[in-house]
C-alpha cells in the first residue's frame, strides 16, 4: 500500500454531487455512501428541492434505501459557493442544465467529474473511461492553463456514454494485444434505465424493439475514436488525435429493448494486422487485461475488467449485470467473422460501469495521479 493510499484511508476526501436527486445522482449517492476514500459533504439540486433535507426532496428509485448519512443533509441550489468546502464535484446533471453549471464550477477552481455530454467534444476535455485511456488525463494542465482565468485546482473531466462505454473497454483490450483495430460493426439492445425515469411510455416499449435512440449512433461512433486515440503535440501543445495515426471506421445502430438494466452489444472487428487473431488468442488477450484502475488499486474497479463467458448463452443482463457490481465488462461468444475477422458479444452495466461507477473511479485514478489537488491540512 502507498502513503498516499494510507492517507486516504485516514482521512476522507469531501465530495459534493450535482443532480443529486435525478436518477444519476441518486446512483452516484448509493455508490459514494460507502466509499472508503470519499465522503458526501453537499448535495446540490434545483431550486424546488433546494433547503429541503434530501429524503425530503427526492424521489428515491434505487433498489437500496436511501444512505442514512445523507437523509438529512439540506439540499442547496448548484452553485460553487455552497460546495467551497469540497475537492471533488461529481455531476449527475441532465445535459440541458450541465453545460454553464459544470462551467461555473470550473470557473470557481473546483475539479468536476461529469456524466453528462456536453463536454464530451470540447478539445481541451478529457473523455476517460476509466478502465481505458486514464492516460488523458494528461490534458488536464492544459485545459487549466488555457482557461480565463487560469486554474490552479478546477476542470471538468467526463465520462462516455453508457454504450461507448462498454463497446471501448474490450476494442482497448484488443488493441493493446494485437495493434489497431481498423473497422467495427456493433449492433446495441439498450435497456430502458439509459433513457432516465419515467424514460419510455410502456406502450412504446412492452412488447416492442425501438429501431432508434435520438444521437446514440454519432455518439458511439464518434466517442470511440476520442477514447481510443491518443494524444498528439505539435508546438508546445497538446490535441487528442482521433485515432488518426491508423484511422479506425466504426458503424453504430442503436436499439431500445425491453430490459430494464445492461446494455447488451453484438460487436465485429476487423484488425489492421494480418492474419489477424485467433478466437482463442482474443479470449486470452481479453482475459488478461489490466488497466491501470486495477493495477492502482482504485477501490472502486473491478477485479476483472473484462470476464469472458464460455457458455455459449452468455453473457445476459438479467444474469450477468451485477456481476462485480457492474463495475466491469462481461464478453462471450468469441469466434470468427465471416466478413470481418473476428465476432462476439459484450454485456455492459449501463447505471454502473456506464455511469456513476465509471465517474468515481476516474476521480480514484485523478487523486492517486496527483489530477486533483488535495488539502492540505
Amino acid at each position: 500500500m502507498s502513503n498516499l493510499h494510507k492517507i486516504l484511508d485516514e482521512k476522507l476526501v469531501r465530495v459534493g454531487v450535482l443532480g443529486a436527486t435525478g436518477t444519476v445522482g441518486q446512483r452516484f449517492i448509493s455508490l459514494l455512501s460507502n466509499h472508503p476514500w470519499f465522503i458526501i459533504h453537499a448535495l446540490g439540486a434545483s431550486p424546488r428541492s433546494a433547503g429541503k433535507p434530501y429524503a425530503k426532496a427526492t424521489n428515491w428509485k434505487q433498489t437500496t434505501p436511501i444512505p442514512s448519512n445523507v437523509r438529512e443533509i439540506i439540499v442547496q441550489e448548484c452553485k460553487p459557493e455552497y460546495f467551497r468546502d469540497c475537492t471533488i464535484i461529481f455531476s449527475g446533471l441532465d445535459a440541458d442544465a450541465a453545460g454553464d453549471i459544470e462551467g461555473a464550477f470550473r470557473a470557481a477552481d473546483l475539479a468536476v467529474f461529469s456524466n453528462a455530454k456536453n463536454y464530451r467534444r470540447d478539445p481541451l476535455v478529457p473523455l476517460i473511461v476509466p478502465l481505458v485511456n486514464d492516460s488523458h488525463l494528461s490534458m488536464v494542465p492544459q485545459q487549466q492553463a488555457l482557461h480565463e482565468p487560469p486554474l490552479q485546482k478546477g476542470f471538468i473531466l467526463t465520462n462516455a456514454n453508457c454504450s461507448t462505454t462498454g463497446l471501448v473497454v474490450p476494442l482497448r483490450a484488443l488493441e493493446k494485444s494485437f495493434g489497431p483495430i481498423e473497422a467495427c460493426f456493433v449492433t446495441t439492445m439498450q435497456a430502458i434505465s439509459g433513457a432516465g425515469y419515467p424514460g419510455v411510455p410502456s406502450l412504446d416499449i412492452l412488447d416492442n424493439v425501438v429501431p432508434y435512440i435520438g444521437g446514440e449512433e454519432e455518439k458511439m461512433e464518434w466517442e470511440t475514436l476520442k477514447i481510443l486515440g491518443g494524444i498528439a503535440e505539435e508546438d508546445g501543445k497538446k490535441a487528442f488525435d482521433m485515432h488518426s495515426r491508423c484511422p479506425l471506421r466504426v458503424s453504430a445502430s442503436c436499439n431500445r429493448v425491453p430490459v430494464i438494466d445492461g446494455h447488451t452489444m453484438t460487436v465485429s472487428v476487423r484488425f489492421s494486422r494480418r492474419p489477424p487473431p485467433s478466437p482463442q488468442q482474443v479470449r486470452e488477450a481479453l482475459v488478461a487485461y489490466t488497466p491501470e484502475a486495477q493495477s492502482m488499486g482504485c477501490p472502486s474497479a473491478p477485479v476483472h475488467a473484462v470476464f469472458v463467458h464460455e457458455e455459449p448463452d452468455r453473457p445476459q443482463p438479467r444474469l450477468d449485470r451485477y456481476y462485480q457490481d457492474g463495475a466491469g465488462v462481461s464478453v462471450g461468444r468469441v469466434r470468427q467473422c465471416p466478413v470481418l475477422d473476428i465476432k462476439f458479444v459484450v454485456l455492459a452495466n449501463n447505471v454502473s460501469i456506464g455511469a456513476a461507477t465509471s465517474s468515481i473511479i476516474n476521480a480514484e485514478l485523478a487523486v492517486l495521479k496527483g489530477v486533483v489537488k488535495l488539502p492540505i491540512n
